[in-house]
């Protein structure tokens, strides 16, 4: 069945086409009540029983083991998607060998690049920063730098399902086995990934795979989930507290790895809610509405003159539009003006929409642009 328009369950006034989930979505009314009932717990602890702190923070883990996929036991409670990345680095083989590769590609998001890079240069070893294809396939040109003849070895690719920029499609299926045959560690930064289309750890077998919960899957900020292998959980987390270190003993699983101060009374119960409504619609019906509104979109922008990546290149829930020329000088606050908000996104016009979008938006964002460009 195809899913419905869910707008009836936001807080999005009619004369708004938000079109921005990719950078920050906003929160269904279910997912704020959940936040202030939070702050009224905090506001009178003496009415909330300590003995049931815990209770959000594992049901918040499992909601997200649910939609990568992975055993309960598999996932940690972190801060920020750096924070999963930061344990992760911590938490492979390192130093990267001298001579070795670290690889990943050109613009990639600061809190999954930098720490390589600078571990790349502390060991010694290669940067490997694959370039912007001019085609927009990003999977053919990971894959052939993966197997390049003559490259130093591979022992680490930190990727992403798609690109944040534009929503390019980096395929993980064809990638991860050439990463796990070259012997190296995979990790997957799945921020724009989770709750609008597949992600399954047990396909792509990533070391460490982590996702926050203010973008595709309707909650807080300050809070992400990291998924540690098995294999990945015998490691030391950036900090030791009472909650990933019970009794002085590390907590079994990927438990060890959870922040301090998890059990928020506030956050926890928000990203449980978030996680479990979009889990009840279902990933793929998610990635079906949400195609089908980026596929118009693409082509009302190409009525436009505007080209759009071929459909079997881009993620379905991010399109990313290259304005000949470049993009105009306040582009992005004329269409805000006219109640249409997308991003500039390294010179790309990037439009998000999630299920609270509907036909009316990609109309409203059709004519605001239009008129910006003074194109009819």
């Amino acid at each position: 069945m195809t899913l419905p328009s869910q707008r009836h369950l936001f807080d999005i006034p009619a004369n708004v086409a938000y079109l921005d989930g990719a950078a920050y979505s906003p929160l269904p009314r279910s997912v704020r009540a959940a936040g202030e009932a939070g702050v009224l717990t905090k506001s009178q602890p003496w009415a909330s029983p300590r003995s049931r702190e815990n209770d959000w923070a594992e049901r918040a883990r499992a909601a997200a083991a649910g939609l990568i996929g992975a055993s309960v036991e598999d996932v940690a409670i972190v801060s920020a998607v750096s924070h999963g990345i930061g344990t992760a680095a911590r938490n492979l083989p390192l130093p990267l060998p001298a001579g070795s590769r670290m690889l990943r590609v050109q613009d990639e998001f600061p809190s999954v690049s930098l720490v390589w890079d600078r571990l790349a240069a502390k060991a010694g070893a290669v940067a490997d920063v694959v370039p912007r294809p001019a085609d927009g396939d990003w999977t053919r040109a990971v894959l052939e730098a993966i197997a390049r003849p003559g490259a130093p070895p591979l022992a680490v690719a930190c990727l992403t399902p798609l690109h944040w920029s534009d929503g390019a499609v980096i395929d993980l299926d064809r990638i991860a086995p050439a990463v796990h045959a070259a012997g190296a560690a995979l990790v997957v930064d799945a921020t724009q990934a989770v709750g609008a289309m597949p992600v399954d750890v047990a396909r792509w077998q990533p070391d460490f795979l982590a996702f926050p919960t203010y973008k595709w899957v309707l909650g807080p900020y300050s809070l992400a989930f990291l998924y540690a292998a098995p294999h990945r959980q015998s490691g030391l987390p950036l900090e030791e507290n009472q909650v990933n270190r019970p009794g002085g003993q590390f907590a079994p699983g990927a438990r060890r790895y959870d922040k301090g101060e998890r059990n928020d009374p506030i956050a926890l119960p928000m990203a449980a809610t978030g996680l479990e409504l979009v889990a009840s619609w279902g990933t793929a019906a998610v990635e079906a509405r949400l195609r089908s509104l980026t596929d118009r979109l693409a082509e009302d922008a190409m009525a436009l003159g505007i080209p759009a990546l071929p459909r079997a290149l881009r993620a379905p829930h991010i399109l990313g539009l290259r304005i000949p020329g470049g993009m105009p000088p306040g582009l992005i606050e004329a269409l805000a003006a006219a109640g249409v908000y997308a991003s500039d996104r390294l010179g790309v016009l990037r439009v998000s929409p999630h299920v609270w979008a509907e036909e009316a938006d990609c109309d409203r964002f059709r004519a605001a642009l239009a008129r910006a460009l003074g194109r009819s």
